[in-house]
């Protein structure tokens, strides 16, 4: 098994790391991002992924499934060309859940599962 930091202020607060991997599996924690909407938010967010992922050995086309979590689901639309983009030719399964998030500051949060590639 292998954990991965990103050295987050959260991580040591509350206790986790931003992904694990274990058994052929990448497991990225709920990432939030920073920016002034919930766009921007959304490519800083996927820009922290991303990075965890190439250290587990993946990229975004090994990504089978996805959270998003918003605590406005009308705002979900303005990330959809950013995700549709990410994702591309390879989409996860997703699902999109409204919620409260740790701050109010906090318009988006991105969990992710990858498999990791033979």
């Amino acid at each position: 098994m292998k954990r991965i930091s990103s050295g987050g202020e959260f991580e040591a607060k509350v206790g986790y790391c931003r992904a694990v991997v274990a058994g052929g599996w990448v497991h990225v924690a709920g990432t939030v991002g920073q920016g002034e909407d919930v766009a921007a938010q959304c490519k800083s967010a996927l820009s922290i992924i991303e990075k965890a992922l190439s250290e587990a050995g993946a990229g975004f086309s090994d990504v089978v499934r996805v959270t998003y979590i918003l605590p406005d689901r009308h705002e979900f639309e303005a990330c959809w060309p950013t995700l549709a983009e990410t994702f591309g030719d390879n989409p996860p399964a997703a699902t999109m859940i409204e919620c409260g998030l740790i701050d109010p500051k906090y318009r988006i949060e991105i969990e992710v599962t990858a498999f990791l590639p033979d």
